[in-house]
């Protein structure tokens, strides 16, 4: 891997994550509230008030979107908005480079091309992920192979990945689930011991960092989404961070028809999509990042009092810890019911959760099992004339039957907030019999 700038080996929090009150309620009012009708069954729900609206702008950002409106530049070839974004960003993740695209699913692409990933290759991706993360692999001519993941922490397992390996495997792609950062000490050597490179999917981990570094630039690049529900949002839109030099450029020529820098406007060196970011999108990316340390605070210091509050509800298992994460993207707050997955019954917990008025999802269905992906993967193995095991992904298929998600919204509000959700779990755990 070619250097880039150097970047520190610590970034502070801009606002230091607080330890919220953790009072427990009174024992007789827990006892009752279990006790309850369930809103599913027709009793009163534990609340009715919504969360905290997402994504929001304030009105900083309104007058920047009427500038750029104003200004007549709207796309990134004739203003500067995007490109002052991108070096920021790069900043904000300690990268060297960073080069926006359009989406989420179409940065993995491109960072999937830079890295010289294409037709017949392999990479190897966890099952329990967003289907882009495998899409983006088919997409550029390659084919997913699906390594499990650990069951207490819901990610891509290096040794599971390393027993995956072939000589046609070209990549490994760790996705750091939730906002969680994978093993990247793990990763980093397998790729530096088997000539892979590795591709992080951050789409869900802005500002969360491994061992006091920011993820994105740990592997060999990394992909950032700005879809509506990310942590930082612009509606749509991605990101690719790299700390080398050639893969940037790469990366550039990818997003721009193939053109380089500095060339003129029908030089085209190489064979590239169009995959540039208006500068409206840069205009309110630039507030979300000036506005994430403190929103991303408020998820952490929220996450840590529900984690706290749900650590005693009996039937709740929460992800391990592990002291190498120093920040945790906070995407989704993720538990796990394992009683309940095993009895069939976690997506009638889900409706049951709803029903007190806590947003909540059954998440990920394992993309091992997903036909499209299948379908896709068969005619490709076929015409290459290439074996293609079937996946046997045991923790995958655990943690897709009995895991639990919470939105991060949900983590935006207060205290009383986040005690409804607790209160909501136990209630509806408490009645588990009778769903």
């Amino acid at each position: 891997m070619t250097a880039g700038r150097a970047v520190p080996d610590t970034v502070p929090h801009a606002v230091p994550p607080t330890e919220p009150a953790t009072e427990p309620a009174e024992p007789h009012e827990v006892t009752a509230l279990m006790a309850s009708t369930l809103a599913l069954r027709g009793g009163t729900p534990v609340r009715t008030r919504p969360f905290p609206a997402w994504p929001r702008a304030d009105e900083q950002v309104g007058a920047e979107l009427l500038d750029v409106l104003d200004s007549g530049k709207w796309g990134s070839t004739h203003g500067d908005r995007v490109a002052a974004f991108e070096r920021d960003f790069a900043d904000y993740q300690q990268a060297a480079h960073c080069v926006c695209v359009s989406n989420g699913t179409l940065a993995l692409v491109a960072a999937l091309r830079a890295a010289g990933v294409g037709i017949g290759d392999e990479v190897i991706v966890p099952p329990y992920t967003f289907i882009a993360s495998a899409a983006a692999v088919v997409l550029v001519g390659a084919v997913p192979v699906f390594a499990d993941v650990d069951p207490a922490t819901h990610l891509l397992d290096p040794v599971a990945a390393a027993a995956a390996i072939t000589p046609r495997t070209r990549a490994v792609m760790p996705v750091h689930i939730a906002g969680r950062p994978c093993d990247l000490d793990a990763f980093a050597a397998l790729g530096r011991e088997h000539g892979v490179a590795i591709v992080e999917d951050a789409a869900q981990a802005h500002g969360a960092e491994w061992r006091g570094r920011r993820v994105g630039a740990l592997g060999d690049l990394g992909t950032f989404s700005f879809q509506t529900s990310k942590n930082m949002s612009a509606g749509e839109g991605g990101a690719v961070v790299t700390n080398d030099d050639r893969l940037a450029e790469r990366l550039y020529a990818l997003a721009n028809v193939g053109r380089v820098r500095g060339g003129g406007w029908y030089q085209h060196e190489h064979l590239g999509y169009n995959l540039r970011l208006t500068e409206f999108q840069a205009a309110i990316l630039t507030g979300q990042l000036r506005d994430h340390p403190a929103t991303q605070a408020t998820r952490d210091a929220n996450a840590r009092l529900l984690g706290s509050l749900l650590g005693e509800v009996e039937g709740v298992s929460l992800p391990s810890e592990d002291p190498n994460v120093t920040a945790h993207g906070r995407h989704l707050f993720l538990m796990r019911l394992p009683a309940l997955g095993a009895a069939g019954k976690r997506d009638a917990f889900v409706q049951a959760l709803a029903a007190e008025g806590i947003p909540c999802s059954g998440g990920y269905v394992g993309l091992h099992r997903n036909n499209a992906l299948r379908e896709e993967i068969a005619t490709l193995t076929k015409r290459l004339e290439v074996p293609y095991a079937e996946p046997r992904v045991p923790g995958a298929e655990q943690v897709a039957a009995d895991t639990v998600w919470l939105p991060q919204p949900a983590l935006l509000g207060d205290e009383a907030d986040v005690r409804d959700i607790a209160a909501a779990v136990s209630k509806v755990l408490g009645q588990a019999h009778t769903l």
